[in-house]
Order: C-alpha cells, then structure tokens, then sequence
C-alpha cells in the first residue's frame, strides 16, 4: 500500500542563483497557487504573494517572471518525533 505523503516541499530557483522553499499540506493546495497565482502572470514584473503557512508572521513575494524552475518534493514524516 503506498503512502500518503504529510506535506510537499515545493523549491523555487529564482533569477541570480537564489532558492526558496515552501510547504504545501497537499500538492492540490500546490496546483491551485501554481495554476491561480504563477502560470496567469508569468511574464509580469508585479509580485505575486507566495503562501507560507507553516512560518507565522512571515510572508514572501515574487516577481513571477523571476522563476526559472520548480521542484516538488513529497515529505514523509515517521511516526517518531525528530528534533
């Protein structure tokens, strides 16, 4: 039986070398933010907000045309507690 992954890590490679990661709780969360927010302004120069949930207080923004790559990644955390 497959597993379900708890979260997905999505890793954004942004113009001049810099990376970001956000989580999603699912990659449907994902889908809707990449397919609302992202591919709709593609080549504009405006920010965009970029959905971190899991940082109270902090938000990103992003110029979209800036976006050279995106990773997803699944997380799955075991059932023991890792600090």
């Amino acid at each position: 039986m497959p597993r379900k992954p708890d979260e997905y890590s999505v890793h954004l490679l942004i113009a001049g070398g810099h990376r970001e990661e956000v989580r999603f709780t699912n990659v449907q969360e994902f889908q809707k933010w990449y397919s609302s927010e992202l591919m709709t302004k593609s080549d504009s120069e405006d920010f965009i907000n970029v959905p971190i949930k899991n940082i109270q207080g902090e938000y990103m923004v992003l110029r979209p045309k800036s976006v050279l790559a995106i990773r997803v990644e699944p997380i799955f955390l075991g059932s023991v507690e890792r600090f």
